[in-house]
């Protein structure tokens, strides 16, 4: 009996140790997105429309209250997003490049980074994460297949291998500034005349509307929140799982997108973490150091245990490689909007704004097509032809820049009385202009450079370059993949020919995986292999069946 009892302790432990060697060591890491959306939530004092769920996760988590995009618009945001790098850095500052360009005889185009340059969730794949983005990108370049190992709109966590770790996107455009012409029959959840409108705007039943339609708006996304949240309380994943919430940047209203005003740059964003991973520092807080969108990509790194590659231009502010020096200037830009260009750089410290205007000949007000679906938008220009806006309202309309601007951010938030001329702010004029300055030479800034020369370094005779099918070979047993671009990722599957199934990932459909080393092969295995690299046209595909 006592022998029987021994053989069973044996079989429990080595089921157990089974079990342990199957759960993840990493976290799972959540991000739940929305667009164009300030600081507009319960959690950050805005109880304008209720958002219970995006509450919650403040209550359960940590609220930060200085994290900056780096432009007031998607694509640039989401570049630095992806890449951890600055748009103004690897060409991807205007606003947009994929897509139709309202520019003469200028095709769309994806730009083209340095070969060491990757999608941040490659890192990720490579340490067995599964990465799935759902489903906006709109990074400034077609993401190469390298990034996700699903990128649609079915892409989810629950389509991974058992207890495999997972990184998670999902992109909610319910916000967006288009919504609030295209849900503008909807039924509005706030009331307008209960909305508080900013100084900048006139007040009257049509500004009120829009500005109704967008609060509702988000409440609905709130909804759609809960609704991810509840799915993953479903999987059992709620306490395995890093979450963060976060906008791409401020509000889709006029004189607030695009813009390099807080109200355009500021974002809110809330990260919960399982309870495994909570103590009283993370638990119902606030964060109030400066951040930036360069700084998510490192971040997420950190929190899976990877260790940032060095040329990622921002700092880890979570995880296992969190900066130890704190943050002291966040950076932003502005450049082509659509079919307007313009060229502005901002510095912000905790307390001042400085922006540098390389064109200060333009009007701050840039008549961009696509917003003049709003009705607000033109209700706007409709009282500014009358005479019938206020001095504050008219700022916005003013036909040239200062070269320089410098706002005390604690007494006019709204950033209008320019202190750039006062002598009293001299010192800190200064300080943000050297600032400005040494980022530049730092980094780089490929607005000095014409948009139409820039493609024209970027591509081959006005084509994208194209990355070289990769060169498969066995050696001892093992597929070696190896390819002539240099930069290039390399990605693979496989197909069992002898067996008459496709195998990969025990799964029947074989998925695209990384290529890291050498792996083992067997008889009638089908290689299929691609190069990949940002701004490449991808491979064609090399096949070899051992």
């Amino acid at each position: 009996m006592k022998k029987l009892t021994n053989i069973s302790l044996c079989l429990c432990c080595m089921l157990l140790f089974s079990w342990v060697k199957k759960t993840p060591q990493q976290p799972n890491i959540l991000w739940i997105t929305c667009e164009d959306m300030s600081e507009h939530l319960g959690c950050y004092g805005d109880l304008t429309v209720p958002t219970p769920h995006i509450d919650r996760l403040a209550r359960e988590g940590v609220r930060y209250t200085n994290l900056y995009s780096i432009a007031g618009v998607c694509a640039p945001s989401r570049s630095a997003i992806i890449t951890g790098m600055y748009p103004t850095s690897i060409g991807s500052h205007h606003m947009r490049t994929q897509y139709k360009i309202d520019l003469p005889n200028f095709p769309p185009y994806s730009i083209v980074t340095a070969p060491e340059v990757k999608c941040f969730s490659e890192y990720l794949r490579e340490a067995g994460y599964f990465c799935t983005n759902n489903e906006k990108t709109d990074y400034q370049f077609e993401p190469p297949i390298s990034a996700w190992d699903e990128n649609n709109k079915t892409a989810h966590w629950r389509n991974r291998k058992p207890n495999q770790p997972f990184f998670s996107v999902f992109n909610l455009m319910t916000t967006h500034e288009s919504q609030v012409w295209m849900r503008k029959d909807e039924p509005m959840l706030v009331s307008p005349e209960k909305i508080k409108i900013p100084s900048y705007y006139p007040d009257n039943e049509i500004i009120r509307k829009d500005i109704a339609r967008f609060f509702s708006n988000i409440s609905v996304m709130d909804t759609q929140v809960g609704n991810i949240l509840k799915q993953l309380e479903e999987d059992g994943e709620l306490e395995n799982t890093i979450i963060c919430f976060f906008s791409d940047h401020g509000d889709g209203l006029p004189f607030v997108k695009r813009e390099l005003y807080d109200r355009g740059l500021r974002v809110p964003f809330i990260i919960r973490y399982p309870q495994k991973m909570r103590n009283k520092e993370n638990i119902n807080t606030t964060e109030n150091q400066l951040h930036s969108f360069v700084d998510l990509a490192p971040s997420v790194l950190s929190l899976a245990g990877i260790k940032p590659p060095k040329y990622l231009q921002g700092q880890a502010f979570l995880g296992k490689f969190a900066a130890k020096k704190e943050r002291k200037y966040i950076y932003a830009a502005r450049d082509r909007m659509d079919s307007e260009y313009d060229r502005v750089r901002a510095v912000r410290d905790k307390q001042f704004k400085y922006l540098r205007n390389y064109h200060p000949e333009k009007p701050y007000y840039q008549n961009i097509a696509f917003r003049l679906q709003q009705d607000m938008m033109k209700e706007i220009l409709r009282l500014r032809d009358a005479g019938k806006l206020n001095e504050t309202q008219m700022l916005w309309f003013r036909q040239t820049k200062p070269v320089e601007e410098l706002y005390d951010l604690d007494a006019d938030p709204d950033e209008f009385n320019n202190l750039a001329d006062n002598p009293l702010y001299k010192n800190k004029l200064v300080e943000l202009r050297q600032a400005h300055l040494d980022w530049v030479e730092k980094y780089g800034d490929k607005g000095e450079i014409p948009e139409r020369e820039m493609v024209a370094q970027m591509q081959i005779n006005g084509q994208p370059p194209v990355s070289q099918a990769p060169t498969i070979i066995l050696k001892k047993d093992k597929a070696h993949i190896s390819t002539t671009t240099t930069g290039a990722s390399i990605i693979y599957k496989i197909e069992n020919e002898v067996a008459g199934t496709k195998k990969q990932d025990n799964q029947q459909i074989a998925r695209w995986q990384i290529y890291i080393k050498p792996f083992n092969v067997n008889r009638g295995d089908k290689i299929f292999a691609m190069s990949t690299r940002i701004g490449y046209t991808q491979s064609k595909e090399s096949i070899v069946i051992f």
